[in-house]
């Protein structure tokens, strides 16, 4: 049975096959391209990887994406489909669903939400659920640096505080929406936000959400 992880990559694999090495995505800076090699690093070059994170291996993140980023786009998207290699964590059922179900789904929205007759897509509640369930943990990480409290809402009423403060903004909407705000993509998520208009405004403007 595949799992949501497993789901989203072959569709991520499928939707750069089809719009090609230079479409636009939501990742500032990048094209369909260099966001294959982002997936294609993380998961088959961890001594590189870390360089998202940890400042004193940014340099050689950059050299190994250059060398990633020339590879034959249709490489790209063979290893993409193919999975991790064979001794990586990610082979791990529990440890893909954990690292990558999210990290396929928002990749998978940053290049279809880039393009100009994009739609929304219908999800089923299982796996909103599963996204809002990964939300619930990650939420305060997400949220460490913005400049209001910030609530997120399910239209079932649902609750995850991001970050305690004050005046607070609610962001509503599906947790599949309310993880591309959380991760930064706050222009192209489907939300609705409530609260004092000035920290709405703040909250816009900050660069500060998403890891």
């Amino acid at each position: 049975m595949s799992t949501f992880a497993q789901r989203e990559r072959l569709l991520l694999a499928d939707l750069l096959e089809t719009t090609g090495p230079d479409a636009p995505t939501l990742c500032e800076g990048w094209h369909s391209r260099d966001l294959a090699a982002h997936v294609v690093v993380r998961e088959r070059r961890p001594d590189a990887a870390g360089g998202t994170l940890i400042k004193p291996l940014a340099p050689r993140l950059e050299k190994v994406m250059s060398e990633y980023t020339a590879k034959p786009y249709e490489e790209l998207i063979q290893l993409i489909r193919t999975g991790p290699p064979r001794f990586s964590p990610f082979q791990l059922k529990q440890i893909d669903e954990a690292a990558n179900t999210v990290e396929f789904y928002v990749h998978t929205e940053d290049v279809r939400r880039a393009q100009p007759d994009w739609s929304p897509r219908e999800l089923d509640p299982v796996f909103q659920d599963a996204l809002w369930s990964r939300l619930e943990r990650t939420a305060r990480l997400l949220g460490r640096g913005v400049p209001t409290g910030l609530v997120l809402r399910r239209p079932d009423g649902q609750t995850a505080v991001a970050h305690r403060g004050a005046p607070v903004v609610t962001v509503t909407g599906e947790p599949s929406e309310l993880l591309m705000f959380a991760f930064g993509r706050q222009s192209a998520a489907e939300v609705e936000l409530d609260g004092d208009e000035n920290a709405i405004a703040k909250l816009h403007e900050s660069k500060q959400l998403g890891i």
